[in-house]
């Protein structure tokens, strides 16, 4: 499977990036979570998506001790990882209520943490976690442009940001993706600028939660109900599975995201990169849209 660039001369990352997040609870030793890695880039999944905040500031150093019982894999692997929310965290004793921080100081610390928990020299990609309120976009830029100039950070980019507030900050510093939320159950990426921006500046965005957590399968409200459905007719129609048509429908936008996949089981992984082989047209994708919406097309 091919790497592809978040943006001219950006980073390169598998097209199915695996999430970590949860590694903290899945109880695994660390030779565990080693054959892990190793399964997902068997598939071609060979990006991994990080935060400092995961499992409460401990999931980093997990990966980072599996990651240590292969070292020659660094090399083959790609590292994204997030800051700039501040938990309450006997990890963070000194943080007295949760915030959002975008300082030098606190981005400069975070990422020399990150590099130690996970055990590397560098990060592929940074991004800012959350929009900060009080972001100074100048001094994040002239922070980012040091850790940049001492290889410790290699691409930047944000997660998300609201499409004014990814340009604020892109006027300042070169931003390669948002990272941001986007399924059947939470559209409104298509609507309110978001995927426009990314598809005319030409970034990638990379997509969190791409399966809403499960309720895609799990949900029982209305709209959970009518996009299960939905997911199970194409299935059928395709000959595929409900999971692989959800990371399909995401695919089909031409902003061409990137979605993280976030599971233990390699069988979903699987089914996220099955997702590459399986274009829908129109009609069918928006098949999949009206249940999320709950109308037609205007």
């Amino acid at each position: 499977m091919s790497l592809v660039e978040l943006r001219a001369g950006g980073p390169q990352l598998s097209p199915v990036v695996a999430g970590a997040w949860r590694m903290d609870s899945w109880g695994w030793t660390p030779a565990e979570r080693l054959r892990w890695i190793e399964q997902c880039m068997d598939l071609g999944v060979t990006s991994f998506d990080h935060a400092d905040i995961y499992g409460g500031y401990t999931v980093e150093a997990l990966f980072g001790e599996a990651l240590a019982l292969q070292p020659a894999l660094r090399q083959r692997l790609q590292l994204v990882s997030k800051c700039g929310i501040k938990l309450v965290s006997a990890q963070r004793p000194s943080h007295r209520l949760k915030s959002y921080d975008t300082s030098a100081a606190h981005i400069v610390a975070s990422v020399e943490r990150s590099l130690q928990a996970l055990r590397t020299d560098r990060l592929d990609l940074l991004l800012i976690h959350r929009p900060d309120p009080l972001m100074d976009a100048q001094e994040i830029a002239d922070t980012v442009t040091r850790l940049q100039r001492d290889g410790k950070v290699l691409h930047f980019g944000v997660s998300n940001f609201t499409p004014s507030q990814f340009e604020l900050l892109d006027a300042a510093v070169p931003l390669c993706t948002n990272q941001i939320e986007l399924h059947p159950l939470h559209l409104a990426p298509l609507h309110d600028g978001t995927l426009d921006q990314a598809q005319r500046l030409k970034r990638r965005p990379m997509i969190w939660s791409p399966l809403a957590g499960g309720r895609l399968f799990s949900g029982t409200d209305d709209a959970a109900l009518r996009v299960q459905a939905a997911l199970g007719s194409v299935a059928e129609r395709l000959g595929s599975t409900p999971a692989t048509v959800a990371y399909a429908w995401l695919l089909r936008h031409p902003s061409r995201p990137v979605p993280v996949a976030g599971s233990r089981r390699i069988e979903a992984l699987r089914e996220a990169v099955d997702a590459l082989a399986l274009p829908l047209d129109a009609e069918t994708w928006t098949e999949i849209w009206q249940a999320g919406s709950g109308h037609e097309v205007a």
